[in-house]
């Protein structure tokens, strides 16, 4: 909030609020999580480095830290387009990952948690006793362009368990899952009054009726399918591009082993297999 208002060029008199959304996820097990290391100058060094373009995966950032189905995790994104027929809505999921036990992970319908022979993880503090138990956390955020209502973006928002699921999380009694969507249509107009703003590029600032765009209920399915495909793909990313950590005294998490996943998929994938 200090470098929002910072920010602002008619100063923090002129903005007199704002609501901020903040996630987390524990990563005690690799992190000096009781240091402090991380300041508020750079926080604000991220804020204003942030930029468009490809998004980085695996150990960055809030992803450093994680562990996901008994591997290395840790951030990852997927997206998909709708066809041109279906409104040509994007769908596009960012997911930090720190969830899931390594004998339930499966991709593309392979049980690669199991098949797998990497050793698995560190036990001890911040790990779980039982290196296999589901005790860790993920966030999941869906953005879309696709002209939806709160209600609407809350059923969006329920899909990601479906995706999460076809990668075998299952949200243990440990498990803190947090889900979070949003949509870019309807974008705000001009201010209508001290802290007030109405939806609809198209709206009369002197109005006190705002009209907003709202896609019919039942052309919601693609976007559905289209959250749950992109989620499932966020989290393999996240794997996927996560590297070996050597973390907090010394403990080291292992990475999926691309070599061991590429021919899992390959022999799944083959001809002869149909």
């Amino acid at each position: 909030m200090k470098h929002q208002a910072s920010q602002e060029p008619k100063g923090i008199a002129e903005y007199p609020w704002s609501l901020p959304v903040v996630a987390e996820t524990y990563d005690g097990g690799l992190n000096d999580v009781n240091g402090f290391h991380v300041h508020p100058e750079d926080a604000f060094h991220a804020l204003d480095t942030a930029a468009s373009g490809a998004v980085a995966e695996g150990n960055v950032g809030g992803g450093t830290g994680m562990r996901c189905f008994g591997f290395k995790g840790g951030t990852g994104t997927a997206s998909r387009v709708l066809p041109a027929a279906q409104g040509a809505y994007i769908v596009g999921v960012l997911v930090q990952c720190n969830t899931g036990s390594r004998s339930q992970l499966r991709i593309a319908g392979v049980p690669v948690g199991q098949l797998v022979t990497t050793a698995l993880g560190p036990t001890g503090h911040g790990f779980p006793q039982d290196p296999d138990r589901d005790v860790g956390s993920i966030i999941i955020v869906v953005a879309t362009n696709a002209p939806l209502t709160s209600k609407q973006l809350d059923r969006l928002c329920r899909r990601a368990t479906l995706g999460l699921g076809r990668v075998g999380g299952t949200s243990g009694d440990g498990s803190g899952d947090i889900f979070v969507s949003f949509s870019t249509a309807n974008p705000l107009a001009d201010d209508i009054g001290i802290g007030m703003r109405t939806p609809g590029a198209a709206n009369d600032p002197a109005s006190r009726v705002a009209h907003i765009d709202m896609l019919h209920n039942d052309a919601m399915d693609p976007l559905f399918v289209a959250t749950i495909q992109a989620t499932e793909e966020a989290i393999v990313n996240a794997l996927v591009g996560a590297e070996p950590l050597t973390g907090h005294d010394g403990r080291v998490l292992q990475a999926l082993p691309h070599d061991q996943l590429r021919a899992l998929m390959q022999q799944k994938f083959a001809p002869t297999a149909w």
